[in-house]
């Protein structure tokens, strides 16, 4: 499989700095601040990507679960919010919570709970984020 690889580049102090990130051969950076990432000024943020990262993979994995086992899903969209907090004296990831809707015909939201928390566990970027919370929320349309 190939290497994946994201990169940053950031100028100044981190009050007044400013940086972008870029994933893969992307051309366009997101670009980010300390507002964009510590208050509410626009801009992107590191943890952003973490979460489209772990939608992404997750929303992935499901498609596979559910294919395997003869349900077709039609649209699988999941947002992945990331909560950064300050702990103790420092910033951390705290946890992650995966909002996925769906729409597979013929499935119930029991089990379709079920594949959605066998996805949530065994996706790559899930088990890299092992020390982290992840909550799930589903939604069958």
């Amino acid at each position: 499989m190939p290497l994946r690889h994201g990169s940053a580049e950031w100028e100044g102090t981190l009050r007044e700095g400013k940086g972008a990130l870029r994933i893969g051969k992307e051309l366009n950076g997101h670009e980010f601040t300390f507002g964009s990432r510590f208050e509410d000024d626009p801009g992107s943020t590191p943890e952003e990507l973490i979460g489209a990262a772990h939608a992404g993979c997750f929303s992935m994995a499901l498609a596979h679960l559910l294919s395997s086992a003869g349900h077709t899903p039609e649209r699988i969209h999941t947002t992945g919010k990331v909560a950064l907090e300050e702990k103790d004296g420092g910033y951390t990831i705290s946890s992650i919570t995966l909002e996925c809707e769906a729409h597979v015909p013929g499935l119930s939201l029991k089990d379709f709970q079920g594949y959605a928390e066998t996805a949530k566990r065994e996706c790559p970027v899930s088990r890299v984020l092992q020390g982290t919370e992840i909550r799930l929320e589903v939604k069958l349309t």
